[in-house]
């Protein structure tokens, strides 16, 4: 393996399995023409031996204990880089052992089975980029220590123990600094000007999964729904904000009139007239929007699972995190020697660390609501007296500076948060997603949320409600788009870029090398914050604020953009797991939908209109409070039986599954009797 790299660097897309990689002992793979995927940097201090060895066990069998990939030196032995790409056989072997479903014969989706490949629509070639650069990353991280052995070139000290994890034991030795998905430059530029360059509204969500994986994919499909959904929305809040300054000009006409006339009119010019039937249209709405939106999404996601052939993967046992530690012992599940951590620990540094720290931050939210009461008090006073254009525009002052502190405050806690999820020590990469997410959540929803609360329920001050939305639309999406956007772009154009100049001539490996100046994508959590904080104004508060969803819609068009030129541009391509849904995060926006009614509702009693109704009738504040409480449990009521009219799953979805199912239980069903009847011969 002395050799140079020399087909890499050749102009062509698949260099041949031949000189250089390592051999594949299954002889219908060994003809094929090998696609780079992956990339592993190696520590300074790596010596060729250790190299060697590393190569040779990524691409040893794995009944031997290796990963059965390819993998090539880079340009020789003792350079830092290794390019592992992996075999047709691995390849399916893999999508079976992942439950990935994929095109049978038939046209129809079928869970996919190594034995039965032949039956299968171009099961040469029908795993995605995505799919397949994950499945490299699933082998390497599963690769095992077979025995106990030392690692040539490493002192003793760094000796890998029977069942060890070998990559990361690798990784914490400093062996392996890096392991990213390559970009693909002609696919990419092919997206690229598919998906954000041209003047097409419909994203190419099928290019986007099959480059990027389905878990992108599912963002940027709900983000799409999301965005056209807010259609219906935006139309009648231009109406009723159009009928309300029509009636508003009105009004100010007569009064004109009946001024010269020498009579004496008085304008409410709070909520009168069609703005209240406008805000109580527009709060019942609301309620029915969230949840149909949400029903019919949750459809739209089978529908996607199907598609993407991700709807019946399987449940595989986690293995521990990377920055998972403990007292060395044998694991009872798997009688694994790894590191084992008392749940009664864990349970104590979340009650006597996490619940506190996160309890100071909400009472930092609290203390900046105060200020914010107390600069809006301040600044009223001013404009009662000074009355001018200067005073006028300083009302808006508090709320832009709060929103300023919200914001700050959130992307401060975000990494408290997840150094406090550091520390209490999970085991499993999906409890730590689980506990970190149920943090921000939290701290999220009290955030951005608390203050509206208090200005609608206990404050009940109509204009300061609208006034504080109005200003947290605007100011948060200016802020949003020129921190996630602008500051970016500017410096991956002007400080990144030049440092990662190349051209067609250059050898590959360096352009592989370029990839990795990028910074690691920081993954989807902002924007799914981001959305669902958009949901929570638009169904939480919009009735007093009726352009809430025209606000909305004009920043989704554009977010769509910015965030597809994001992941395309300014970060390294992620690894993507197959999933089947949004997962914890569709849970939260059905929560937010259900809260929707409940806040609705309660704003009704907001309206001049109702509570004059209410006066007329002769209702006491204590009848009015008891008719609210009826007609919030009425409402939930409509709401659950809504949800249960629109199924989550099309019919024909529905009937897919359970052939599947079946089709399944039918191939084990076989394979129990072919293993009965070997073992009877």
């Amino acid at each position: 393996m002395s050799h140079r790299y020399v087909h890499l660097s050749q102009k062509q897309d698949k260099p041949s399995a031949g000189s250089g990689w390592t051999k594949v002992s299954c002889p219908c793979c060994f003809s094929e023409r090998v696609e780079p995927l992956v990339l592993v940097k190696l520590g300074g201090k790596v010596g060729p031996e250790t190299k060697r060895w590393l190569i040779k066990v990524i691409g040893a069998p794995q009944k031997d204990g290796g990963a059965a990939l390819l993998a090539h030196p880079g340009e020789d032995a003792s350079g830092d880089i290794i390019v592992v790409s992996a075999p047709r056989c691995t390849l399916l072997r893999a999508a079976e052992e992942l439950g990935l479903c994929k095109t049978y014969r038939s046209g129809d989706m079928e869970a996919f089975s190594y034995n039965d490949r032949d039956n299968f629509k171009d099961s040469g070639v029908f795993l995605t980029l995505a799919e397949r650069q994950y499945i490299v990353k699933y082998e390497l991280d599963g690769l095992r220590v077979q025995r106990d052995l030392r690692i040539p070139g490493l002192p003793e000290s760094r000796m890998l123990q029977k069942r060890d994890n070998i990559w990361q034991k690798l990784s914490s030795a400093g062996v392996v600094v890096d392991t990213f998905p390559l970009h693909n430059r002609k696919k990419l530029k092919d997206l690229g000007e598919a998906w954000y360059s041209g003047n097409q509204l419909a994203q190419p969500l099928d290019s986007v999964n099959d480059y990027f994986g389905s878990a992108v994919a599912f963002y940027f499909s709900f983000l799409d729904f999301y965005t056209w959904s807010l259609l219906t929305p935006a139309i009648l809040g231009l109406a009723i904000s159009y009928f309300s300054v029509a009636f508003f000009s009105s009004e100010v006409k007569k009064e004109m009139v009946d001024s010269v006339s020498g009579s004496k009119v008085i304008i409410n010019d709070d909520d009168s007239g069609p703005m209240i039937s406008g805000h109580m249209l527009q709060a019942m709405f609301s309620m029915i929007w969230s949840t149909v939106f949400m029903e019919l999404w949750k459809r739209r996601s089978s529908s996607l699972s199907y598609r993407w052939g991700t709807m019946n993967l399987a449940e595989r046992f986690a293995e521990p995190r990377p920055n998972f530690y403990g007292d060395l012992g044998v694991n009872p599940v798997t009688g694994r020697v790894e590191p084992l951590f008392p749940e009664w620990k864990r349970d104590l540094r979340m009650v006597l660390v996490s619940v506190p720290v996160v309890g100071l931050f909400l009472g930092l939210v609290v203390l900046g609501m105060m200020c914010f009461y107390w600069g809006e008090a301040q600044v009223k006073q001013l404009h009662k007296d000074w009355n001018s254009l200067l005073s006028q525009a300083l009302l808006y002052i508090p709320s832009v500076l709060h929103i300023v502190y919200t914001n700050m405050l959130g992307n401060v806690y975000r990494n408290v948060a997840q150094s406090l999820t550091e520390y209490e020590n999970h085991r499993e990469e999906s409890a730590f997603e689980n506990h970190l997410t149920a943090k921000i959540l939290v701290f999220t929803f009290f955030n951005n949320f608390a203050v509206l609360f208090h200005i609608a329920f206990f404050k009940q001050d109509v204009p300061l409600l609208r006034k504080r939305l109005a200003s947290l639309l605007i100011v948060s999406q200016l802020v949003n788009q020129v921190t996630e956007v602008v500051i970016p772009f500017l410096v991956d154009r002007f400080i990144s870029a030049p440092h990662r100049t190349e051209s067609e001539d250059d050898p590959k490996e360096d352009k592989f090398r370029n990839q990795r100046t990028l910074p690691v994508f920081p993954g989807l959590f902002a924007e799914y914050i981001e959305l669902l904080v958009q949901f929570g104004y638009l169904s939480l508060f919009s009735c007093v604020y009726p352009l809430t969803a025209v606000l909305l819609l004009i920043n989704n068009i554009t977010e769509i953009r910015s965030d597809a030129y994001k992941i395309c541009n300014l970060f390294r391509k992620p690894f993507s797991p197959p999933v089947a849904n949004m997962g914890v995060w569709q849970v939260a926006f059905e929560v937010l939908s259900f809260v929707s009614v409940i806040s609705n509702c309660w704003l009704l009693l907001l309206s001049p209109r109702l509570q004059e109704l209410c006066r007329e009738g002769g209702l006491s504040s204590t009848n009015v409070l008891l008719l609210a409480v009826f007609g919030e449990h009425v409402l939930i009521l409509i709401k659950f039986i809504m949800a249960a009219l629109i199924p989550d799953e099309p019919d024909w979805i529905r009937k897919k599954r359970d052939q599947m199912e079946y089709t399944s239980m039918q191939a084990l069903k076989e394979q129990v009797n072919a293993i009965s009847t070997d073992f009877i011969v």
